[in-house]
């Protein structure tokens, strides 16, 4: 018979339950017919009070409650966000921005620096030359220019930058449900 010591048992428990969350982790969330109308319904108008959206859906305002509530614990939902349209706001350029690195260690420190340049709406990580790409909301081309000179070819760690204007965006949208 094997002796397991207390080390061994404490261990085992910690293998035993860093393999059940990783597997919770990188599981998919599963949805159902009911979850994606509600989505679906979500996404066209987040302000939808729930009573609608239960009479809409023909079900129950305890099921819509208690769907968005698992929804929400589960991180499929996010949040609830205004789309502002940035022409109305004096945004007239918008541009994405791919930014070399000097080097790849420099990488969660530019991903800071970017983050405290309100004109840069979004950071993503991308593959090839380049390592990441931001979208940039500008007033003109003028004002887009000084974001990059002055902003972000300063930041310690970028190497270079390309940038393509946007003339406009055809359509915006959420993933497929």
């Amino acid at each position: 018979m094997t002796h397991i010591g207390h080390y061994d048992f404490i261990i085992l428990n910690l293998v035993s339950y860093l393999k059940s969350t990783s597997s919770a982790m990188t599981t998919e969330y599963q949805l159902d017919p009911i979850d994606r109308r509600i989505l679906h319904e979500l996404t066209k108008d987040a302000r939808l009070p729930y009573t609608q959206l239960a009479k809409k859906l023909r079900v129950s305002n305890t099921l819509v409650h208690q769907r968005i509530k698992k929804l929400r614990e589960s991180g499929v939902l996010r949040q609830a966000v205004y789309k502002v349209d940035p022409w109305k706001l004096g945004y007239q350029t918008s541009a994405y921005t791919q930014i070399i690195l000097a080097d790849p260690k420099h990488h969660r420190q530019v991903e800071h620096e970017l983050a405290k340049i309100p004109e840069i709406v979004e950071c993503v990580n991308i593959a090839g030359r380049y390592e990441i790409m931001v979208k940039i909301y500008a007033t003109n081309n003028r004002h887009l220019r000084d974001i990059i000179y002055e902003k972000i070819q300063i930041i310690e760690g970028v190497e270079g930058t390309n940038t393509t204007i946007a003339f406009e965006t055809a359509f915006d949208r959420g993933v497929p449900l």
